[in-house]
């Protein structure tokens, strides 16, 4: 496996380094939200008497009496909190499957020299740069395909986590009597 690496030259270690970082990420992120959402998915009774930290400002500016606009910023705010770090993994899905094929390029520069500088060419000749360009191709596709359904999958998860927290949200201020003014449902993303 080592030997396959090294085959693939200088850009194997951009695309290793993704990957760990990508796999942190995912495996971080996938961990808080199960946490998240065995943390919310009660009744808003329930919710109250633990107050989830995700939930605490939100809880605390209920109780305060604020209105939509302002339980909105908050929400918002509690939200993004959750989404931190998803770019990342959108930004290493794209960026891999890059440094693939730049490695594809490098590695056929790599195969076109030798015949450039050689009358005569046989196929072990064009076989270092060759290799570089198919398991580059393939690291960085390897890496970003699961990077992606990751992704996907936690934005999912923060969605439904963000749904959840609006619905808690909206069920205690109907119970307190509603919003001071206006009307709307706090919380829009």
């Amino acid at each position: 496996m080592l030997d396959l690496f090294l085959k693939g030259g200088f850009l194997m270690y951009p695309i290793a380094l993704c990957s760990l970082i990508g796999l942190s990420i995912l495996i971080n992120k996938a961990i808080q939200y199960r946490s998240l959402l065995k943390d919310i998915e009660a009744s808003p009774d329930e919710i109250v008497k633990r107050k989830p930290d995700i939930m605490t400002p939100i809880l605390k500016a209920i109780e305060d009496g604020c209105d939509e606009k302002e339980l909105s910023v908050i929400g918002t705010r509690q939200v993004r909190s959750i989404e931190k770090g998803l770019s990342w993994l959108g930004l290493i899905a794209i960026i891999t499957p890059l440094l693939g094929l730049t490695g594809t390029v490098t590695g056929m520069i790599k195969a076109f020299m030798v015949i450039a500088e050689s009358a005569s060419v046989n196929p072990s000749m064009l076989a270092g740069g060759i290799w570089e360009a198919l398991i580059t191709t393939a690291a960085g596709l390897l890496v970003a395909i699961p990077i992606h359904i990751g992704h996907h999958y936690l934005e999912k998860q923060a969605d439904e986590i963000a749904f959840v927290m609006k619905e808690v949200t909206m069920s205690l201020c109907i119970k307190k009597g509603g919003f001071r003014k206006g009307g709307e449902v706090p919380l829009t993303q």
